[in-house]
């Protein structure tokens, strides 16, 4: 299936939040800021930001974060 990049980014945001809760780090970049970072990348630069590969699949990601 194809994913829209308003679709990963949100995924990414809402790994980063579940990520960023079980192990807060106060040099962490906040919601807003990892957002800013996200907005320029493209279909293909945010589809790696997953770390996504034949056994975590892209499907399985978007399943457990979209």
């Amino acid at each position: 299936m194809t994913y829209s990049t308003i679709q990963l980014r949100a995924a990414l945001i809402r790994e980063y939040q579940h990520l960023c809760h079980d192990d807060f780090n106060a040099d962490d970049m906040n919601d807003v800021q990892y957002a800013a970072f996200l907005a320029p990348l493209s279909y293909d630069e945010l589809v790696s930001e997953t770390s996504t590969d034949d056994i975590f699949t892209l499907d399985e990601y978007m399943s457990t974060y979209g």
